[in-house]
This record gives structure tokens, sequence and C-alpha cells, in this order.
């Protein structure tokens, strides 16, 4: 038997007997049942919202990883880039100039993707900025590498077929110049050395002593031969054929007489100090297409990777020529 509760009642100073039947008992429940019901849920909040599980802190580690990865992995297609841009320069201002290939405009080898928004998948990903902006730098220096492939194979095919253009290639330097010591001024802006004015020196000027042998650079023919007491002075030029020529200026004498054909490696001069010119030496030029163009881009059969650039180095601290 359940025990009798009373409630004091301060109106009549008497104390009132609480009735405990069903309907006390089931409010009672109801009251204990809404309260932990919503103390339950502020626990689940809680925890869900608020406090991380083992589960949700192995994964937020490891997307922060991941994160990171995608960061060091932007860097290096970065550097990618960089390294393929030097690639398709070399390749549009070397090789498809040597083989007289027609340039791949920007508007290929940069070409980006249309159609359909191929990233789309990736958009609800976490960090979706970042591994967007990843898979675009990725996708383009796939087609950029695929296009430079495409390229390279063109310029082999063009160099089996072309032995002839190889042989007339002016690709050696025009002088014995093996300790690089020779090599005076290069090719840019100088002060000239008679006016001291600034002039754009189109071509290479290799100190030597008067009576210096003269190398033509290419097989060719021998087009014009030119004395005279100012400007480039005593001149031999070359036609290569295949667009190309070479100048050789300020010569003491020749060794050749206009007509002849020449090879690479044939002495056609010798060095001198003839015409606007402060010292014994030999202005050089390569002309492709009547167009000049940097002599050093051509110094690809005598020279190793590490001579070129030191001849660069030394061809590009003067800053005046002799003539």
């Amino acid at each position: 038997m359940s025990k009798v509760k009373f409630r004091y009642n301060p109106d009549t100073l008497s104390y009132d007997k609480i009735e405990t039947g069903f309907k006390y008992y089931v409010s009672r429940f109801f009251i204990h049942f809404v309260f932990s019901g919503l103390l339950g849920l502020v626990y689940f909040f809680a925890y869900t919202y608020l406090i991380d599980s083992p589960k949700e802190k192995r994964l937020i580690r490891e997307n922060a990883r991941l994160t990171t990865q995608y960061e060091i992995l932007g860097k290096r297609l970065d550097e990618t880039v960089k390294v393929l841009d030097d690639i398709q320069r070399r390749d549009e201002n070397i090789y498809r100039v040597i083989f007289q290939a027609d340039s791949i405009p920007n508007s290929i080898r940069k070409a980006g993707f249309g159609g359909v928004n191929r990233y789309a998948p990736l958009e609800d990903l976490d960090n979706s900025e970042l591994v967007i902006s990843t898979a675009k730098k990725l996708d383009v220096i796939m087609k950029q590498a695929y296009v430079q492939s495409k390229s390279f194979d063109e310029i082999v095919e063009l160099a089996k077929r072309n032995e002839d253009l190889l042989k007339c290639t002016p690709a050696i330097m025009p002088i014995s110049n093996k300790d690089l010591k020779r090599t005076a001024s290069g090719w840019g802006y100088r002060i000239h050395p008679i006016y001291k004015t600034r002039k754009f020196h189109s071509g290479m000027d290799f100190t030597a002593p008067t009576g210096t042998d003269i190398y033509a650079t290419g097989d060719g023919k021998v087009s014009k031969i030119t004395r005279e007491k100012t400007g480039y002075g005593n001149r031999i030029e070359i036609d290569h054929g295949f667009g190309f020529k070479t100048l050789y200026a300020h010569m003491d004498a020749f060794n050749v007489k206009k007509g002849q054909k020449v090879k690479r490696g044939d002495v056609i001069g010798f060095v001198g100090n003839t015409g606007t010119s402060t010292a014994p030496h030999l202005h050089y030029e390569v002309h492709v297409k009547d167009k000049k163009v940097n002599p050093s881009h051509y110094y690809f059969n005598d020279l190793t990777a590490e001579e070129y650039e030191e001849m660069i180095s030394i061809s590009s601290n003067s800053n005046q020529t002799f003539d």
C-alpha cells in the first residue's frame, strides 16, 4: 500500500491530502518523459555538432593532408608549366625555324576546353575550388604536352627528309673559338664604338688576330664579295638555300670567289680590320628568309649546353661593339 501524501494549505492552515490516482501518475510520467526527451536532444546535438567523434577527427586529419598534397601538386604543376613554356619557345624560335616549319599559333597551343562543364562532378567536394583548379592545370599541361609531342614528331620527320637542309644550316661558329674568349659582343643594343650612341647590333663580333681563318658555317654558294672602305669593309655573303644566308664582315682577305660552292668548315677568308672597325675582328650575321636573326641560336653543332650558356653570358656582358 502506497504512502498517503499531504500538502500544507496556508489558506486553511491545514494539510490537504494529495490525490495520487491514475491521472497523477500519468501526468508525472509525461513530465519525466518530455524532460528526458529534451535532455536527450540536447546531448545528441551537442555530441553531433560540438564534439568530434574519433572517426570525424580521423577524417579531418586526412582532409588536411589531402589539402596540403593538392597545394604541393599545384606548385609542381606551375613549375611544369614554366618548363613546358620554355620548351615551346625553343620549338618556335629554334627548331621550327631551323627546319622551316610553320609556326604553331598560341590559339592551338593554349586552346581551352569547350562544351560541357567537365568539372561539374568535382563541385560537390570539400575544397572543390582547389581540386578543380588543380584538375584544370593538369588538363592544360596534358593538352599542351600533346601538341608539343606532335610538333616534335613533325620536326623528326622534317629532319629525316632534310639531310641537305641540315648540311646547309649555319650550325657552327665562324672562327675557331673553343675557349670562347674570342666572343666579344652579341645580339642586341650596344654602344657604337665610334659614334658612342646606342645602336642595335644585328650579329655577333669575334675578336681574333688579323689573318685568323674564317670558316663557312654551312654548305652553300658564295653569293656576294664586296670591298668597301666603310661599313662592313671587306665582306662575304653565302647563300645556303632553304632561306639561310650568312654574312662575314671586316675581313682582311678572301679565300673564295663569287659563285663558288663551299662546305661547312671550309676556309673562306681571314679576319681583318677593314671598313668601320676599331680592331681586328669578325662581324657575323645569320639571315633567315631575308630577316636578320640571333646567330647564337645556331651554334648547336660544336657547343655543349654548358659552353653555349657561357658564350651567351660572355656576349651579353659586353655593352659595346667593334663596328
